[in-house]
């Protein structure tokens, strides 16, 4: 349980520091919360999910694991999310690559604590 938090706590640090210093990730993040943010307004509307549903259901669609308890209903909506899907997983494949990236070149760069 505590490499969990660890885990996350090298995620977030990785993250945090990716928004200060990396221009192409802040990038990379407007983009992901601009096509979350768009999905989230466009599911709401069309299908009438609530807040939690939309943007539960656009991170698993954007994450590409689709558990299928929610699905899009109408033409409308299974259009826009075919569009969504090649876009979004595109942009956050990307994003995940360049945390994988940030962390190890954070770990490069950082000293060896514990010779052996």
């Amino acid at each position: 349980m505590i490499s969990f938090f660890i885990n996350i706590y090298r995620l977030v640090v990785a993250v945090g520091y990716g928004l200060k210093e990396d221009e192409d990730f802040r990038g990379l993040m407007i983009l992901m919360l601009s096509l979350l943010a768009g999905a989230v307004v466009f599911y709401s509307n069309v299908e009438g999910w609530s807040m939690v549903d939309t943007i539960y259901f656009s991170v698993m669609t954007m994450s590409t694991i689709g558990y299928g308890d929610l699905v899009p209903t109408s033409s409308l909506s299974k259009s826009f999310t075919i569009v969504f899907s090649i876009l979004s997983i595109g942009v956050f494949a990307a994003v995940v690559s360049k945390v994988v990236q940030i962390i190890l070149v954070r770990k490069k760069e950082r000293p060896n604590r514990h010779p052996g």
